[in-house]
């Protein structure tokens, strides 16, 4: 059996002092916010951190199905531009949770994630039948709701430091179908567009996306820039790429990349699809000229998450489980300008 972790070896993985590590475990001033958050990360991937014995409902039902429901559910959203309840994305999540909620007779208490520490210690455990996270919610908190001991659903984010329930789109297999219908239309030039550590399911799609060329014999000749940070400010990065470097299709991370991407295009005097093809992912534009993308059922996303809850608060000592639910691959020939031959 392996041994506890040490700080040591966390400082060594995540390429800091243990200082730094030990300030950062003890949640104390000393570290800036990024490093804290690396090393967090960091020490969950090890193993470092450790779920408590779960408690129990006092009474706990049996079954949920046909059941009166009682109680609280929280629903958490990050702290982050876009990712609220009037997202064109997130908005359609927070509604399939409402809905369910409200068919099993539970209530709904809507967060956002604070900036203050410990903003769960004014909550009380017993009062608070589980909570469900969407999209990106920090290391920090999801420590902080940890120690409440309570059932936790995630919706399109996953943390080594807090292992619980998730319910993700299945962003590999929809992106590697999108990709091989692309593929089969003659397209062999493309660069993928996103920072790959935004979300985890940018990075799946990201994979998915070299996976599918590496199985067709396609090299892969990314620009670095298009999936690091800088292409979240792609107003300064696109004019950096060289016009006779531009490839047949920009396989974009989500349709608000796509929007972006295209607009910033049209500023260099490329109208697309002319120039090249542009694809998205999530199905929530239809007004620009986006060729391919996947049609993510985001109000089941929010049902389904509703439904691992309540099958969690009953099955309090199963092992974790990742829901997927597959999209439908839209492809939009009008969009799709003249296919290579």
């Amino acid at each position: 059996m392996r041994g506890k972790v040490t700080i040591q070896e966390i400082a060594d993985l995540a390429g800091v002092s243990k200082f730094a590590v030990s300030r950062a475990l003890a949640g104390k001033s000393g570290v800036s916010d990024q490093t804290r958050e690396k090393i967090l990360k960091m020490a969950g991937q090890l193993g470092y951190f450790k779920n408590n014995e779960p408690k129990r409902f006092a009474g706990e039902l049996q079954d949920h199905n046909g059941i009166h429901w009682s109680g609280t559910i929280v629903v958490l959203f990050p702290n982050i531009r876009y990712q609220n309840r009037e997202s064109l994305y997130w908005g359609p999540v927070f509604d399939g949770i409402s809905t369910r909620l409200n068919q099993k007779g539970l209530d709904i208490l809507t967060l956002t994630e604070p900036s203050s520490d410990h903003v769960f210690s004014v909550l009380k455990p017993e009062a608070i039948r589980g909570i469900v996270t969407i999209g990106t919610i920090s290391t920090q908190i999801l420590l902080d709701i940890g120690e409440l001991n309570i059932p936790v659903v995630m919706v399109d984010h996953m943390d080594p430091v807090f292992q619980c329930d998730t319910v993700f789109t299945d962003n590999f297999y929809c992106m590697k179908d999108m990709m091989i219908k692309l593929v089969s239309k003659g397209y062999r030039k493309f660069q993928f567009v996103g920072n790959i550590r935004d979300a985890q399911s940018f990075y799946e799609r990201w994979l998915a996306y070299k996976a599918t060329l590496e199985e067709h014999d396609i090299e892969l000749n990314q620009n670095p820039l298009l999936i690091g940070p800088e292409a979240n400010d792609m107003y300064k990065l696109i004019p950096q790429v060289p016009l006779d470097a531009l490839p047949e299709v920009f396989v974009c991370a989500n349709d608000s990349n796509a929007v972006f991407l295209i607009d910033e295009l049209r500023k260099r005097g490329l109208n697309v699809p002319d120039a090249c093809v542009v694809t998205g992912f999530d199905n929530v534009n239809e007004t620009y000229p986006i060729m391919a993308t996947v049609n993510v059922n985001k109000e089941l996303l929010g049902m389904r998450a509703v439904d691992q809850m309540l099958w969690r608060i009953v099955n309090r000592d199963s092992a974790f489980e990742r829901k997927l639910i597959y999209g439908d691959i839209i492809v939009r020939d009008d969009y799709a300008g003249q296919p290579p031959a």
